[in-house]
């Protein structure tokens, strides 16, 4: 097994450590995009059309909302994804006329605000979700920031996965992937010994 360094983001500021793991998430989602053609940030490779083009674009306005209304904090952007009366899914892929370099830099933005939010509230902070129900939507920075850490990096998951299934790259970062050491053949293997568990376990059910 190869694991990433346990000290990594260890701070005794707790607002630095979270903001270390949802920038790593960031930068994993951001990079698998990296040397791919514009048809490949955008096509759907699932059933229900997840991309990743479509991935950093929801990530953008999950931070734009997170950290900017629900803490009176708005950033001035204005998505027309995110308006009221958007078509479902609107901010789940991109449009021919909607450039990579331009969602991408709306989503560096939307870091930025993020961690101005962060920097200059304390993790106690109450706000007020706006598109939650009203009796239940006071949360705290901090619930906020841990909140976005999830939803960052199970997508920064499907990003992993589509990648994969596109041009065999995997990986957790670009200083460390995080894999197992060997060949194509090695991998090959690998993946052949469990099919024939799984196939095995399914017989013996």
């Amino acid at each position: 097994m190869n694991t990433s360094n346990p000290d990594a983001g260890h701070s005794a500021d707790p607002k630095a450590d979270l903001v270390f793991y949802l920038q790593n998430a960031r930068d994993a989602l951001l990079w698998k995009l990296e040397g791919l053609s514009e048809y490949d940030v955008r096509r759907p490779l699932t059933p229900t059309g997840t991309n990743l083009l479509g991935l950093v674009k929801h990530a953008a306005g999950v931070e734009l909302g997170y950290f900017g209304d629900t803490f009176g904090r708005p950033s001035g952007e204005s998505p027309p994804w995110l308006e009221d009366g958007a078509e479902d899914n609107a901010d789940m892929w991109a449009t021919a006329d909607e450039s990579r370099e331009d969602i991408v830099g709306l989503y560096r933005r939307a870091w930025a605000h993020a961690d101005a939010t962060i920097d200059t509230l304390a993790l106690d902070t109450v706000g007020r979700v706006p598109w939650w129900p009203s009796e239940r939507n006071e949360v705290t920075l901090h619930h906020v920031v841990v909140r976005v850490i999830a939803d960052t990096h199970r997508h920064a998951g499907h990003a992993d996965i589509l990648r994969e299934l596109m041009d065999g790259s995997v990986g957790m970062n670009k200083s460390s992937d995080s894999m197992a050491p060997g060949d194509a053949a090695w991998w090959e293997e690998y993946r052949s010994r469990l099919e024939r568990a799984a196939q095995e376990a399914d017989r013996r059910a």
